[in-house]
């Protein structure tokens, strides 16, 4: 179950994340901007480093990749389908 303080912008966010199949047009400034209102977030070395529950998980961006590729959105996904945090 989604958070129920999400904006708009992040209940979109999470259902491209969400999408089947993988959506390849979720964007990284769209992804922060979710994952700072539900967990805390931390730039290492160009990557973010987020932590939700006590769990971190670092996802590596590539260069100045405006999107995540398919990778990256499958290990976000399973990150907060883990602390509960799907579309409704």
């Amino acid at each position: 179950m989604a958070a129920p303080d999400l904006s708009n912008n992040h209940r979109d966010t999470l259902n491209k994340i969400f999408a089947h199949p993988v959506s390849h047009n979720v964007e990284w400034q769209d992804v922060i901007g979710l994952l700072g209102a539900v967990g805390d977030i931390e730039e290492r070395h160009g990557n973010l480093a987020v932590t939700l529950g006590g769990e971190t998980e670092v996802l590596h961006r590539h260069g100045s990749e405006k999107s995540l590729d398919a990778d990256a959105v499958m290990s976000l996904r399973k990150l907060l389908a883990s602390h509960g945090i799907e579309p409704n």
